[in-house]
């Protein structure tokens, strides 16, 4: 029998494989927990269009992520802090402020993608960090830290 994964199947496949299975396993198991659809054609021929589809849009998401890196290359971010005579910062600068620093110059970065090489930024400087904007999309920009 062959069913079309609708989710992860550990030791079986990925989601949207096609997959020959005993038929008490896909009828009795897979198919009522919904981890599988059977393998007809016509389901067979909405999961290539779904697939392309997914593809499609996976693309232009990868287009407009290798944009927005090199973008990021380009500009200067600064990240402001209050800072003392001999310029060391009260406190730290985080990826929140890094974040809204990007936020200002008119990109959109989530923070949790964001990851400094210092863990601690206590003094003003120049510093680096690596953006992961896409899967396999990361770019490493520079950020000055200034006083404000």
């Amino acid at each position: 029998m062959e069913v079309i994964l609708t989710k992860d199947v550990q030791n079986l496949g990925y989601q949207n494989d096609v997959v020959k299975v005993k038929n008490g396993y896909g009828r009795n198991y897979l198919i009522p927990q919904g981890f599988a659809i059977l393998g007809t054609e016509s389901n067979k021929k909405s999961l290539t269009e779904t697939l392309k589809q997914k593809a499609f849009k996976e693309q232009k998401l990868r287009d407009a992520a290798s944009k927005t890196a090199k973008a990021l290359t380009e500009v200067a971010i600064k990240v402001g802090a209050k800072a003392g005579e001999s310029g060391k910062i009260f406190g730290s600068v985080n990826v929140i402020q890094i974040a809204d620093a990007i936020k200002k110059l008119g990109f959109e970065v989530d923070r949790k993608n964001i990851s400094i090489a210092d863990d601690h930024i206590k003094a003003l400087g120049k510093y680096s960090c690596k953006i992961k904007l896409y899967k396999d999309i990361q770019v490493d920009i520079e950020f000055d830290v200034v006083e404000e």
